[in-house]
């Protein structure tokens, strides 16, 4: 029952009466329904409606805490920032206050501190925001990366590339990251838009690897025609953004590897017409 620090997750806390719905209008899921053992999954847009951020988002007390990429969570809030206007919020980064934690695997939820079941896929376990580290702590880092590789859950900017990467690019559809009846939001049109219209023409796609491992970046190919290109990966497993048309079932090569898409259970991919 694998419990792991996750050192390169930081905290955005944003307080203040006016919090949910001055969060309700700038990230793309429906901020209402965070409550304390409840977190959602969402996603700060682009006004072009183009990734640039993701987070769960938890409650405690009188706040909302959002668990970020660590590395980002200065940016986050400074973006934020910008949006408050008359709204009453404050909004800062609060990385050095808490210990970022996941459990799986059956490990027991913690009590006595912000914590919440993984709202993308039961498989994902929990997260929890310690102000120190649990004593259980038993699995590393790496053992989570594998994890959430194996589930083929999309880490970040590790897999997506901002002001570019589309939401349902990325499943966050599937993964519960998009709300289609809570009301506007930065970026929403151009989400409804790929998905009312069925402009989709590419997806992040766990893949197992054969060979060594791909850099971020590295051309996948289907023969000669590019198919799309490696994003991250570790141990054989790794993701890579590929065309739909790249799987079809013809050999792909990234670098001196052979990759073969993993479709999860959890992905829906469009149906394609019989050849």
């Amino acid at each position: 029952m694998p419990i792991a620090d996750l050192p390169d997750r930081g905290v955005v806390e944003v307080a203040g009466e006016d919090r949910v719905a001055f969060l309700q209008g700038l990230l793309s899921n429906d901020v209402a329904l965070a409550a304390p053992g409840r977190a959602v999954f969402a996603a700060l847009l682009t006004p072009q409606g183009k990734w640039w951020a993701d987070m769960l988002v938890l409650a405690a007390d009188d706040r909302l805490l959002l668990d970020c990429e660590r590395a980002q969570a200065p940016a986050l809030a400074q973006r934020l920032a910008r949006f408050r206007l008359r709204s009453k919020v404050t909004v800062h980064d609060a990385s050095g206050a808490f210990t970022v934690q996941a459990g799986w695997g059956g490990a027991p939820l913690p009590a006595g501190i912000p914590a919440a079941p993984d709202p993308r896929l039961p498989e994902a376990g929990w997260r929890a925001l310690s102000p120190a580290p649990l004593p259980a702590t038993d699995a590393t880092a790496e053992d989570w990366d594998r994890h959430r590789l194996a589930l083929g859950l999309p880490d970040g900017s590790k897999d997506l590339v901002p002001e570019q990467t589309v939401l349902l690019e990325a499943g966050f559809d599937e993964l519960h990251g998009i709300s289609w009846t809570k009301g506007c939001y930065m970026g929403q049109e151009l989400t409804a838009r790929t998905k009312y219209r069925g402009l989709l023409k590419r997806r992040l796609v766990p893949v197992a690897v054969d060979g060594p491992l791909p850099g971020p970046g590295t051309p996948v190919l289907a023969g000669e025609a590019e198919a799309g290109e490696m994003r991250s990966g570790r141990d054989g497993m790794g993701i890579a953004q590929l065309r739909l048309e790249a799987l079809d079932g013809r050999p792909l090569r990234c670098g001196d590897a052979a990759l073969l898409p993993r479709i999860p259970s959890w992905m829906m991919l469009p149906a394609r017409e019989p050849a």
